[in-house]
């Protein structure tokens, strides 16, 4: 999918095959047969073109990531629990990226309140939640400080993906391997 994905074009089994052999020695059966697998679980769409197929993806890798981490998130027993360590783990850049995206899904706000109502003031830590220790990249490894939310900062719900494979992404993967 990655091959897929970088070009954002329909592509042949050929172009693949020539762009993963820079890197290693494959087969075009090999590249042929995942593209097949992929078509089959609904993840490109292929075209005939003369005696072979086009093959384009369904989905953008951002809607795929999406649905990665709603069904990670789905799945624990304390979601908000989970939030709050996976906050915990992003970088300052990551934090941003999320407040924008956050930003981008709520539209612009009416009013800027004067006093933060109860709403506006941080969530209490869910039962069982333990403030996540974070790691900055390139750091080997070693906690920095707890990471702190800014004041009025809750942590949002995801956006459900627009788009996404018709499959459970994390399923697929994990039955085919891949």
């Amino acid at each position: 999918m990655s091959r897929v994905w970088k070009w954002n074009r329909p592509v042949t089994v050929r172009e693949v095959l020539e762009d993963l052999q820079k890197e290693r020695s494959i087969a075009y059966t090999t590249v042929m047969t995942v593209l097949d697998n992929l078509h089959q679980k609904g993840w490109v769409r292929r075209e005939a073109e003369g005696r072979a197929y086009r093959y384009e993806a369904v989905s953008t890798r951002a809607a795929y990531a999406a649905a990665l981490m709603n069904d990670a998130w789905s799945q624990s027993d304390n979601p908000a629990a989970a939030l709050v360590a996976f906050f915990g783990m992003m970088s300052e850049e990551q934090r941003q990226a999320l407040r924008d995206a956050v930003r981008i899904v709520q539209g612009p706000e009416t009013q800027e309140p004067t006093e933060p109502s109860e709403s506006a003031r941080p969530a209490e830590r869910p039962e069982g939640a333990e403030r996540p220790e974070r790691t900055e990249p390139g750091e080997g490894g070693t906690p920095a400080e707890p990471a702190e939310p800014a004041e009025g900062d809750e942590p949002a719900e995801p956006a459900e993906p627009r788009e996404g494979p018709p499959e459970n992404p994390a399923s697929a993967q994990d039955r085919d391997g891949r």
